[in-house]
Order: structure tokens, then C-alpha cells, then sequence
């Protein structure tokens, strides 16, 4: 029997990058839904939702001891529940008792999260058979937005791109962004439209999901979709439902799709078992300090980059930033051209005979390296005003496209980037003893002895040691990376997130939010944690002094200075950099090319 004594029954999902809000009254109708980002504020936007169901739905006049019955759940919720002792309901389980009280009829349910995907059987007379996949990004919502930034587009965009496909599906590696990277990249650069591709990948997340959680079990009907993708990319559903072969009498799709758990909870909560008065609630949020519990500080966090902006001040002053030497271009002098064709952006360097910048140029290359390149061309004689005369005398590339560029454009040389970048470093500090670069998605560390290269390690099957490691989780909590680098500097506790991959790292980011965890402390966190992938997962460091005292980083990600500021915590050695971290490829390869002629 029903306790009367609330008025609105609510169910609560926080993610780890959205929250979920459902508000049934008494009699199980829906009254009030909604459905945002966080990015980590969990207490600011649970108070933004709450004023949003008091003026919405109470108008401005309401009792002010009106009750609500709450319930929570979600891989965040998690920690409410364990610090304040909110009710709580996994969220297979609230999925369980949508099905049961609202589609009872229903025999498979497929959930598509943001991080991981379920598969629920329902039998006569049998427990429901419950099946996850959390432990990988492949056939999850993450890996849907990872797509989206392969190729450029808004995630919302992707449902009416992929309205525009009428070619084959092409193979992709849905297990892993890492594999599928690659895939996507090849497929780019052999001009596939971005509409195949977006079907190809939908197909791809399908029979990732399939696979991987049915093991052997028929899919019966009536199939239940939920989660955000099938809610907001129809498209997506169509192309799911065409892979199971379903007719459209054959699958659900409610229209609160991504709202399921949140509902399930809702529906525990008329059992009226967490009672809280709607001002207590608003109260309670308003508290800016009440999300940021006290953390054991001698296991979770690690010293602060910097304790204020006159530290950081005083850092740049002191650091030892070795500037290139530049020039203005003149057209009857004789240039030397350096190409960086990387895996995400291209990096131009054009040097006069004395070894003097005169122009560069650094820009993505969205996965097609011969466009990029030609387009970087362009933009180079327009900028230097050149009437399409340039008197390079010798060019050379390196990086990821070197081979397609080297032969598409007749350039002079081609070189290893581990030579580029040393050849970089070298000219910046002849005394130079260690070399780290850490680029889009690979990460590179050269030994140096009596100026020689004596070893080299490079880390190209995982992202966690590289820069689209901290741009891809900067994204998925909402921020710009500029300013996510920049709270990083300031954070009072930065969080110990350790040396895990992508994948396993997103189960750390849960638990710091669930631990109270600020979006700066997380920030904080992933610029250690990159540089202690580097040193401790790749290069198996276990002396700082083998790096010796002239460490040299060259890469875009060091253009953060949080990075640079936790490799120097790390070595316990203040660290040098050019102007320029991002050319050093570049500059080494113009540099080759200056020796070789």
C-alpha cells in the first residue's frame, strides 16, 4: 500500500556526464522530466532542475512543506547514497521495474549509455538475465561521440548525416576508440562520405553491443530500446532494429527513452521510503562546500601544480623557455620547408638558410593528411604574399603521412619522427638528455647520451599517455581544453586518477565525482596522470636521474602548462621548452633538410 504522506514521487540518475530527473505524482503519471549535463557540478545542476520542477510544475505559489519521495541511482549516485544515505537502486534493477509496471509484455531490453551498454532477458517465471558491458567504450554512447569528432561534426549532427547514406557498410572496429581511430581515419582518407561512414559506425556499435551481450541468447520480442542514442539518433534505432531484423511491430522505443532508469527509480519511490521537504532539497543544493566532502588526502590526491595565479606567474618567469630564432621573409632568399604530418594535425616550418623561423603553421588535419597539407601550402604563399614563387630549396617531412605526402608532392626527404624531434631538441639545447613527446595519440621518449640517441620508447596501442587523453575526457565533462587546463593549475586537491587506460579511467572519473572530486581536482588529475602513464606505464622509469638534467618536451600537449608543471613535480627537475613545443617535428625535419643539402 502507498504512503500518502508525499505528493511527488522522484527518480534521480547521475551519470558521469548527465543527470536524469523524473517526477511521477501519487497515481505513477508523469508530471515533470529532465534531462542535462553536469560537468561534475552535481549539487548546482540537481538545484537548477529542482527550481525548474517548482516553477514548472508548482507555478510560484506552493506549500513550502510540501514532501517528495526520492530515489537515486546511476554510477555517481552511487556516492550520494553512501555519504548522505539517500535511497538507492541499481540501475539494471530501475530498469527491471519500469518493464515490469509499464511493459510487462516486453522480453529483451537493450540499454546504450554513455559508457556502457545492457542487455536484460526476461523469461516467464525466471529471473531476469542480466547482462553489462562496462569495462569498454566499444557500442557505447562514447564511442558514438568519438565518432563525431573523427569527423568533424556535432554529435547532433550525426542522425541527418546519416540520413544521406546510400553506399556499402564498411568495416569498423567498434571494440576499442583506439582501433577504430584507425579505421575511421582510413576510411576519411580515401574520400568515403562522412554519411557512409556514420551508417558504417552505427552498424559497427550494433553488432559491438550484440555480440558482446547476448553470448548465445535469442533476442525475443518485443524489444525494449533505451538510453540517450536510441532516444535521440532515430536513425540509429532504424539501423540497430535493421541489423535484429525487427519490423517496427517488433521493437519500443518509449518516448521518454533516456529516462528508463530514472523512471525505475521514481517507481521505487512510491513506496515512500526517502521522504525530503522540496525546501530542505533546495537548501541543501545552495550549499556551494555541501558535494565537497573531505577526501583522504594521503591516498587520493597529490600536490597542487600551483597554489595561486602569482605561482604560476612566478613559474613562467623562472622557467627555462628557449625561444627559435626568427625571421622576416624576404623573396629572394632560399628556404627550407618542414612538414609534421601527424595523426590528427599537420604542422608546417619554413627556416631560412641561417635557421631562422620564418613562418609555421599548426592545424587539424580531420583524418586526411593530403588535403590538409595541400590546404596548408596555400595558406602559406598567401600569408607571406609570395605571387606563388618560393624558393624552397630542399623540404622534408616526417610523421604519420609521411610516405603519401613525400611521393604525392616530390618532397626531397622523408625521416623517422623520433629523428626529427631530436634533431628539433638538439638545436634548441645541444646539451639535451631526454626528449618526451606527447602528441594526439601517441607519445614518444628518446634517451640521449654524448649527444647520440642510445633509446627509444613509444607508446602507440593506448591513449592514456598522449594528448586526445585529456582532450577526449575535457569533452565528455563539458568543457573547452583550454579552460579545462587552465582549473587544472589552480586545483586545491588534484585527484590521484593513477595509470589506467581511457576505458578504465572513466570508472576513476566516477569515482572522484562520487568522492566530491571538483572539475579542477579531476583536471589536475589527468595532467598527472598522462605524465605518470609516460614515465611509469611506458618507459618504466625507476630512476629520475636516467632522464638526466636536460629534459626537453616538444608535443601540443605541453603547450599546458599543468602538464609541464607535473612532469617537474614528477622528475624534480625543472624542465625546458621552445615557444614552439607543438613544431618540434616540423623544425627537426627542416632542419634535416637544411644538413642533407
Amino acid at each position: 500500500m502507498r504512503n500518502k504522506a508525499f505528493t511527488y514521487a522522484v527518480g534521480v540518475d547521475i551519470g558521469s556526464t548527465t543527470m536524469k530527473v523524473v517526477v511521477l505524482n501519487t497515481e505513477g503519471e508523469l508530471v515533470f522530466a529532465r534531462y542535462c549535463r553536469h560537468n561534475t557540478d552535481i549539487l548546482g545542476t540537481a538545484n537548477k532542475i529542482i527550481l525548474g520542477f517548482r516553477y514548472q510544475a508548482l507555478g510560484f505559489r506552493y506549500p513550502a512543506d510540501i514532501t517528495i519521495s526520492l530515489c537515486i541511482t546511476g554510477s555517481v549516485g552511487m556516492g550520494y547514497h553512501e555519504r548522505y544515505g539517500v535511497p538507492f537502486v541499481q540501475e539494471v534493477i530501475a530498469e527491471v521495474e519500469v518493464v515490469k509496471h509499464r511493459y510487462p509484455q516486453v522480453r529483451t531490453l537493450i540499454d546504450i549509455g554513455g559508457e556502457d551498454s545492457k542487455m536484460i532477458f526476461f523469461d516467464p517465471d525466471k529471473m531476469p538475465d542480466i547482462r553489462m558491458n562496462g569495462s569498454c567504450a566499444g557500442g557505447t554512447g562514447s564511442f558514438i561521440d568519438q565518432t563525431a569528432s573523427l569527423l568533424n561534426v556535432a554529435t547532433e549532427e550525426l542522425n541527418d548525416l546519416s540520413k544521406q547514406s546510400d553506399g556499402p557498410i564498411y568495416p569498423i572496429a567498434s571494440r576499442c576508440g583506439v582501433f577504430s581511430k584507425t579505421d575511421i581515419q582510413n576510411l576519411i582518407s580515401q574520400h568515403v562520405p562522412k554519411a557512409d561512414i556514420v551508417r558504417s559506425m552505427y552498424h559497427a556499435v550494433a553488432m559491438q553491443v550484440l555480440t558482446s551481450l547476448s553470448r548465445g541468447r535469442d533476442i525475443e520480442t518485443p524489444v525494449l530500446f533505451c538510453g540517450g542514442p536510441f532516444a535521440f539518433m532515430p536513425r540509429f534505432t532504424k539501423q540497430f532494429a535493421d541489423t535484429l531484423h525487427l519490423t517496427e511491430s517488433d521493437y519500443i522505443l518509449p518516448d521518454n527513452a533516456q529516462y528508463i532508469p530514472a523512471l525505475g527509480c521514481a517507481i521505487q519511490a512510491l513506496a515512500g521510503d526517502g521522504l525530503y521537504s522540496l525546501s530542505e532539497l533546495l537548501s541543501f543544493t545552495e550549499k556551494k562546500d555541501n558535494g565537497q566532502w573531505t577526501m583522504d588526502k594521503g591516498q587520493r590526491t597529490l600536490p597542487q601544480l600551483f597554489a595561486d595565479e602569482q605561482a604560476l606567474l612566478q613559474w613562467q618567469q623562472n622557467s627555462v623557455l628557449i625561444p627559435i630564432p626568427g625571421a622576416n621573409y624576404s623573396p629572394h632568399e632560399p628556404y627550407f620547408l618542414g612538414v609534421d604530418s601527424g595523426s590528427t594535425t599537420t604542422k608546417i616550418v619554413l627556416l631560412n638558410r641561417h635557421k631562422q623561423l620564418v613562418y609555421c603553421d599548426y592545424f587539424p588535419n580531420h583524418g586526411d593528411s593530403f588535403r590538409a597539407f595541400d590546404e596548408g601550402l596555400h595558406r602559406m604563399h598567401e600569408r607571406l604574399n609570395t605571387d606563388g614563387r618560393l624558393n624552397i630549396q630542399a623540404a622534408c617531412v616526417t610523421g604519420y603521412g609521411e610516405s603519401l605526402l613525400k611521393n604525392a608532392f616530390n618532397l626531397h626527404f622523408g625521416i623517422i619522427e623520433t629523428l626529427a624531434h631530436f634533431l628539433g631538441a638538439k638545436e634548441i639545447d645541444p646539451e639535451v638528455s631526454f626528449i618526451l613527446d606527447i602528441g594526439g595519440q601517441d607519445m614518444k621518449a628518446i634517451f640521449v647520451e654524448n649527444g647520440a640517441i642510445s633509446r627509444i620508447e613509444i607508446n602507440e596501442a593506448c591513449s592514456s599517455g598522449c594528448g586526445s587523453f585529456i582532450e577526449t575526457f575535457a569533452k565528455s565533462l563539458g568543457y573547452p581544453i583550454a579552460d579545462f587546463a587552465h582549473m587544472a593549475c589552480f586545483a586545491q586537491h588534484p585527484y590521484d586518477l593513477g595509470t589506467r587506460c581511457t576505458v578504465f579511467m572513466n570508472s576513476k572519473v566516477k569515482q572522484a565525482m562520487r568522492e566530491g572530486a571538483s572539475a579542477a581536482d579531476i583536471a589536475a588529475g589527468f595532467s598527472y596522470s598522462v605524465i605518470k602513464n609516460c614515465l611509469f606505464k611506458v618507459i618504466k622509469i625507476t630512476d629520475m636521474r636516467q632522464l638526466g638534467n636536460h629534459i626537453i618536451v616538444s608535443g601540443g600537449t605541453f603547450k599546458n602548462q599543468s602538464v609541464i608543471r607535473a612532469l617537474e613535480i614528477q622528475t624534480n627537475c625543472q624542465v625546458r621548452i621552445s615557444n614552439h613545443p607543438e613544431l618540434m617535428g616540423a623544425y627537426g625535419a627542416a632542419l634535416y633538410a637544411i644538413d642533407r643539402l
